[in-house]
């Protein structure tokens, strides 16, 4: 409960003078209790300040990894911008995420944290919003597995950083493609300041394709590629051998060159 509405009750109690209270002034504080409940998805989303978010996430990395990072970066901006309901929420249940879920480096936090964030303003139970919001997290994978990140540059990094195609939105993979790139060992400092720079660069880009959708309306630009597609024709949905599911890049991880397929 905010202080607001503390104060309020506050104010009612005194006014109660200790006794019991008339049926008014529980009214009163039941309205109060009221506003403290969770709404619905998707909550009302205000346009934010893509560079503010980036850099409330940059520090967020250093603080609490890259899914509390990106996380923060956007929830943090809106509980600045909105308040109720964002206020409710402790962004830190992120931390979860570190590392791709506490160390294990599966999913990248940055995605993580961005599209839990995504989909508390755009998703909703029902199906129609749901898979809408779908689209919308999609979009932001590819565009991370497509895209040589980090592509933002803090205002006070800490090193200067180059940046890499991962082609896979796991962090061993992201990490690793990146260790090759540069040179750096996977526990070095730069690599630190990497996952920094692409929590920033990540959580940046999910508010644009939020922005652009309170605008305008969501629109895909970074689509699965025709070899993807190739391979989902086969092990998808209605495909030959229909033994997989996937909408990610498989050359990430399957048939880099090394491997023949059979």
């Amino acid at each position: 409960m905010n202080r607001a509405r503390r104060d309020v009750l506050k104010m009612f109690a005194a006014a109660a003078g200790g006794a019991a209270l008339t049926p008014l002034f529980a009214k009163s504080i039941y309205a109060a209790k009221e506003q403290e409940k969770i709404p619905e998805v998707p909550w009302t989303y205000k346009k934010l300040d893509p560079v503010a978010v980036a850099e409330r996430a940059y520090p967020g990395y250093y603080k609490g990894g890259c899914s509390y990072g990106a996380f923060e970066g956007i929830i943090g901006e809106l509980k600045k911008e909105i308040g109720y309901p964002y206020i409710l929420i402790p962004t830190e249940m992120f931390i979860f995420g570190e590392g791709g879920v506490a160390g294990i480096s599966s999913l990248c936090g940055a995605l993580n944290g961005s599209a839990a964030a995504m989909f508390l303003v755009t998703g909703a139970v029902d199906r129609k919003t749901r898979g809408e919001a779908f689209d919308m997290i999609r979009e932001l994978f590819n565009w991370y597995e497509q895209t040589a990140l980090p592509n933002y540059r803090p205002k006070n990094p800490k090193y200067e950083i180059k940046g890499s195609v991962s082609k896979s939105p796991l962090c061993h993979v992201s990490v690793t493609k990146w260790c090759k790139a540069t040179g750096f060992k996977s526990y070095s400092k730069e690599r630190d300041e990497r996952c920094g720079w692409v929590t920033a660069s990540t959580a940046k880009y999910a508010v644009e394709l939020l922005n652009k959708n309170a605008d305008v309306g969501f629109k895909p630009v970074h689509v699965l590629s025709s070899q993807v597609n190739t391979c989902r024709s086969c092990h998808d949905k209605g495909g030959e051998l229909e033994n997989s599911r996937t909408m990610m890049d498989c050359g990430g991880c399957h048939f880099t060159g090394k491997t023949k397929h059979p």
